[in-house]
């Protein structure tokens, strides 16, 4: 998944942002309202962090935006020191899918994250296998015909993504969307050498075909 946290306390972004990058997620992370936004307009988000009491634009307004914006899918995941009932209430009101009061749990954090990211786009099922291999999505792990795989997360991440396709090719496009967080330069080809990474640690016979054009598939 790729995840966007909208956090003023910039410890507390960096923290958040580590753990989650821990569970191979892809992290993007940005310290005011209006930034964030931008960012949630530009890129393709599965979930937005999003503190509520943000500079330069309210988190209120920056949620309320993304939810009226049909081309954000992103689920929103409401962050606030305030969390009381109305509270609660009112982020939920304003667009948001869910909210967590500070302080919170980590681990409650990233179960809320993984939840809202199987909403934002179709779930994937616990397993998902092709051609002899299989990743188990809970365990993040990865095997074939047996053989339990040592993947790098980004190799994991790029595997993940090419089983949900069920057989049709998936762009580079889509998978740099996915997998990488915004500091990636797109042209530097960091893809194709986890590709080339990862057909080898698969081994043979090959399985990842590249489509001219289209990206890859398995």
């Amino acid at each position: 998944m790729r995840i966007l946290v909208v956090e003023d306390e910039p410890d507390l972004a960096e923290t958040v942002a580590e753990g989650l990058r821990g569970e191979g997620m892809a992290v993007d992370v940005c310290h005011d309202g209006d930034t964030g936004l931008e960012m949630a307009a530009v890129h393709s988000y599965d979930v937005v962090v999003l503190d509520r009491d943000l500079p330069v634009l309210h988190g209120d307004q920056v949620c309320l935006r993304i939810a009226e914006n049909p081309e954000v899918e992103a689920r929103v995941l409401m962050l606030t020191a305030a969390g009381g009932l109305e509270d609660r209430v009112d982020g939920l009101d304003l667009g948001a899918d869910d909210y967590l009061a500070k302080p919170f749990a980590y681990l409650e954090l990233v179960a809320r994250v993984r939840a809202l990211g199987r909403r934002a786009r179709p779930a994937a099922p616990p397993r998902l296998s092709r051609a002899g291999l299989v990743v188990d999505t809970t365990r993040r792990a990865a095997f074939r015909d047996g053989r339990e795989l040592s993947l790098s997360p980004k190799e994991l991440g790029v595997l993940e993504e090419l089983l949900r396709a069920d057989g049709a090719p998936v762009s580079a496009t889509h998978l740099i969307e996915k997998v990488w967080d915004a500091h990636l330069d797109p042209f530097s080809g960091v893809l194709k050498v986890v590709v080339h990474g990862l057909r080898r640690k698969l081994g043979d016979p090959p399985v990842i075909e590249t489509v001219p054009g289209h990206g890859y598939r398995i």
